[in-house]
Formats: structure tokens, sequence, C-alpha cells
């Protein structure tokens, strides 16, 4: 069986070294490279082509931020988020920049393990509670809107102003309006760029 080669980048030594003993004692688990900011995990990525590179949101150079890099330096290795946070946004922001998985710290050695696994076997991973939070979030959002108010954001998301969403629907424009105010509101919106942004997501 070929061993599965993994670099771990975060900035805490401690964390890093009990999770490097951990993953090593695994007899299938090799650990080539680590590391303690995002410049160490794009360099690893070049230097070491992982399998698998853990990566710490919260670093010096934004684990998020490098995501993008370590994928266009080695698209053949997976990065495994392993962090604190617990925030919906930050793990689609993740996914979105080419993270393969999202584990929440605390997970104990044989979890990580089979997180590590079923992203080097293909498919996507994120940690049982973050993806409870994810699926409540997608729920909440849509279904605090009306029909009426389903209809005109997803006019506005394919980008019609209040005027023609108004003769679309056979509404007067001051309705459009009025239903944009409560749709900003409950998707916690700014504008109507962004509540179309929102509500795709969702979607």
């Amino acid at each position: 069986m070929t061993a599965i080669k993994i670099a771990i980048v975060d900035d805490h030594p401690l964390f890093r070294e009990g999770v490097s003993r951990s993953l090593s004692e695994i007899k299938d688990f090799v650990v080539v490279g680590e590391g303690a900011s995002a410049d160490d995990a794009a360099a690893l990525a070049t230097s070491h082509v992982p399998d698998v590179l853990l990566l710490d949101v919260s670093m010096p150079g934004g684990g998020i931020d490098v995501i993008s890099e370590i994928v266009a330096r080695s698209p053949q290795t997976k990065v495994l988020m392993l962090t604190a946070s617990e925030e919906v946004d930050t793990l689609i922001a993740a996914l979105r920049r080419g993270a393969a998985g999202y584990v929440v710290k605390g997970i104990g050695s044989r979890g990580l393990a089979e997180a590590i696994r079923t992203v080097v076997g293909g498919s996507r991973y994120i940690s049982p509670t973050m993806r409870a939070k994810v699926e409540q979030s997608l729920l909440d959002r849509p279904a605090s809107l009306t029909g009426r108010e389903t209809e005109v954001i997803e006019l506005v998301a394919e980008g019609l102003s209040n005027k023609h969403i108004a003769r679309r629907l056979d509404l007067q424009e001051k309705t459009i309006k009025h239903h944009m105010t409560e749709i900003l509101s409950k998707l916690g919106a700014t504008n109507r760029t962004e509540a179309a942004i929102r509500w795709r997501q969702c979607a």
C-alpha cells in the first residue's frame, strides 16, 4: 500500500507536533513536512507535493488566502482545513478557493484519519457539526421569505431592475420597493447585489 504523504501547517507548535505524532503512528501515513505560515504552506506544496496538506485558518499570511496558490502549485495536493473556526462563511470561503475538506479542531486521530482518506479518495469531507450548521444556515434564510419575496429576489438575481420586476409580476414599482426592503432585512444584506449573492448561496 502506497503511503499517504501529509504536510501540516499550523502556527501553534505544540498542536502541530501533536497532530504530527498522532498521524505518524498510523501505518499508511507519513508526515513529510511542517510549517507555521501561509508562505510555509505554499513552499511545502511545491517542495514536498504532499497528498494532503492540513491547513489552519488563523496563521501569519492567512490560511484561506493561500489555498488557491497551493492548489495552483500542486494540483494533486488536497487541502484539508484543520481549524478552530466554526464560522459557516469561513467554511464556504475555504471550499470556494479549492479546499477539499473542513475539519474542526478537537477531532480525534481516528476521525482525522477518516477525513484524510476521504479527501485522498476524491470526496469532500466536512465535519458533521459544520455540515449541520451549513444545512441550518441554508434552511433559515430562504424559509423566512414569502412566496412573493422569493419571486422578487429571483428576478433581482437575474439582473432585473425594480421597474422591470414590477412589469414582469404585474405589480406597482412601489410594491417591489417594499418587498426589497423586507428582503434586505431578512437576508441581512445592505444592497440588492449582496441580497442576490446571499440568495444564490442559499439556493
